[in-house]
């Protein structure tokens, strides 16, 4: 029988990731999303005339929405991605954050919950819900250990803040009324169809634009880099082997301070896009982002030991192959830099007043 597998921010860069991987693998797929800036219905243009992908603008705080489109569908499992995910944004109005991460995951727990108790037995006991969150909830790390399943919260911004809530939603939906859920945290995110806000594609593109590159601080910070397709292959297997109740970190063990990202992505570009004279050169330090988490690390040994899965993507070579991604992807980037977002400064928050 076909697995039926609901996403949601199937229009976003990791959750299109899922259902390109999902659709490929065979399984029906409905793609809920609400299209804000993020969403781009242009990342899922190698199956949206699929036989077994359908996509529904929806938004996740409407349950009334959300309540059709279970009984319409008939999800097995269910992966719940849809957020407001960039920590600067999150400084510059928390609300959207507060509205959809976490009021949004209620709606969807609810909803779900109610889907479920309404199934027969079978169908009943095979139902999961993955609730996708992120490392960021544990706050900054020091110079040494990595996140494990168990360490404390301890989130830093308005963004982790609104993430941390949602997990603890969901943990507690399983523990009061039994709902079969499971939550992952997972490390930076990085490869093709992602946002330009983030680093390595905004870094990319303001080096092809010959833009300054903006480095907070001194660069410093540290955080752990994780494939965009390794991730999404995590997620499949961790709904539908993962244990109800559980978390399951999501990492590749690549940690790297993000100005030897910059570094990196600069002499990947030498070679691939030269400009005459090294992209390094554009390399801007500027005021560091305020609550900058100094390092993250996740220890994935859990999902390792538990489901199998490991990272198969190096980052020298993921990197490399996301930097020709963009180079050769013009026709996606060139819309989101041109009318939605063109590389400026997010996230400074004004002095107070003398």
């Amino acid at each position: 029988m076909q697995r039926r597998v609901l996403v949601t921010g199937g229009a976003g860069f990791i959750g299109s990731a899922v259902c390109r991987r999902l659709v490929a693998a065979g399984a029906a797929v409905l793609n809920l999303d609400a299209l804000t800036y993020a969403g781009n219905l242009a990342s899922l243009s190698t199956i949206d005339k699929a036989p077994n992908y359908r996509f529904a603008k929806v938004d996740v705080r409407d349950r009334a929405a959300l309540v059709d489109a279970f009984a319409g569908f008939a999800p097995d499992h269910v992966i719940h991605l849809a957020a407001e995910t960039h920590v600067d944004r999150s400084i510059d109005g928390a609300g959207a954050f507060i509205e959809t991460n976490i009021l949004g995951a209620h709606a969807m727990l609810e909803a779900a919950r109610a889907y479920w108790m309404g199934l027969p037995r079978p169908k009943r006991e095979g139902f999961r819900f993955l609730h996708v969150s992120t490392d960021e909830v544990y706050g900054s790390l020091g110079a040494d250990g990595a996140f494990v399943e168990t360490t404390a919260y301890d989130p830093s911004s308005p963004y982790s803040a609104s993430k941390a809530a949602a997990d603890h939603l969901v943990s507690a939906w399983t523990r009061t009324y039994e709902f079969p859920a499971i939550v992952s945290n997972c490390s930076n995110n990085y490869g093709p169809y992602q946002f330009p806000e983030k680093l390595i594609p905004l870094i990319i593109l303001n080096a092809v634009h010959r833009k300054p590159l903006p480095v907070y601080g001194a660069g410093a910070n540290v955080r752990d880099w994780l494939y965009v397709a390794d991730h999404a292959r995590a997620l499949d297997l961790i709904v539908q082997r993962g244990r109800v109740g559980e978390k399951y970190n999501v990492g590749a063990r690549n940690e790297r301070r993000n100005i030897d990202v910059v570094r990196r992505v600069c002499a990947i570009l030498d070679v691939l896009h030269p400009s005459g004279r090294p992209h390094e050169a554009l390399v801007a330090f500027v005021a560091d982002r305020p609550g900058h988490d100094r390092r993250y690390a996740i220890d994935p040994s859990k999902i390792e030991s538990e489901l199998g899965w490991r990272a198969e993507e190096s980052f020298d070579a993921g990197l490399e192959k996301t930097v020709r991604w963009y180079l050769d992807n013009e026709w996606w980037w060139r819309p989101l830099r041109d009318q939605v977002y063109a590389g400026e400064r997010l996230g400074v928050v004004a002095a107070e007043p003398r």
